[in-house]
């Protein structure tokens, strides 16, 4: 009997989705190394395995199964994920274009041998952050610049402006997920954007007032005086 990995519930889902890994055809108690990779969209790997056996029935599923060492231990069904770590050192993984997945290659290899090289079975999992129907808005109305996430089906939605940190740019990862849960998210930019100011000392509070008054005058985001 192949070994083979099975994805639940299915080979892709959204990030902020969990999904179940299961690998069936092993031999009873067989010892196995599970590894997980992923390149981020400037080609950096980010890396993490994690050493399992298999039930008396030649079974392993990581919902149940505790993982005996490696990148983490103990049952943790999404570790593979939540413990992947760059080659490069202090690389920070950052998802920058929403409307592709992350792909993240899962592998199977026999033993526990701190380098594997028998592989015994593969899969392939892409990981989105657009959910099915959600629209994404470009937005450049006045000083703004931004991007309007909204989610499907007919509004008004409640509002969020989300604003990434102290980098710069124009972050939409986490707008693009929320918009999946029922939000309308304005995934705004203030900085290091287009035409925008190059510094955080160089910013005007005037500019967050304007985003605030675009979204409470959008007719799919919902105020008091949208009921």
């Amino acid at each position: 009997m192949a070994v083979t990995v099975t994805l639940s519930p299915g080979p892709r889902c959204l990030w902020d989705e969990p999904v179940e890994i299961a690998v069936h055809g092993l031999g009873p108690a067989q010892p196995v190394t599970l590894r997980a990779g992923l390149r981020d969209e400037k080609g950096e790997l980010f890396q993490a395995s994690a050493r399992y056996r298999a039930d008396a029935g030649g079974q392993l599923h990581l919902a149940r199964a505790p993982a005996l060492g490696g990148s983490y231990s103990g049952v943790e069904p999404m570790g593979l994920f939540w413990s992947l770590r760059p080659e490069k050192p202090y690389w920070r993984l950052v998802k920058r274009d929403v409307q592709t997945p992350f792909r993240v290659d899962l592998e199977v290899y026999e033993g526990h041998d701190p380098q594997p090289t028998k592989l015994l079975a593969r899969a392939v999992h892409e990981r989105g952050f657009l959910g099915p129907g959600v629209r994404r808005i470009p937005v450049r109305e006045g000083s703004v610049r931004a991007t309007l996430f909204l989610p499907p089906g007919a509004g008004p939605f409640p509002g969020i402006i989300d604003l990434h940190g102290s980098g710069g740019g124009l972050c939409e990862y986490r707008a693009s997920l929320l918009a999946g849960h029922g939000f309308a998210v304005l995934a705004l930019a203030y900085f290091r954007f287009e035409d925008l100011p190059n510094e955080l000392y160089s910013l005007h509070l005037e500019y967050f007032e304007e985003a605030l008054n675009y979204m409470l005058q959008h007719p799919e985001v919902y105020t008091p005086l949208s009921r």
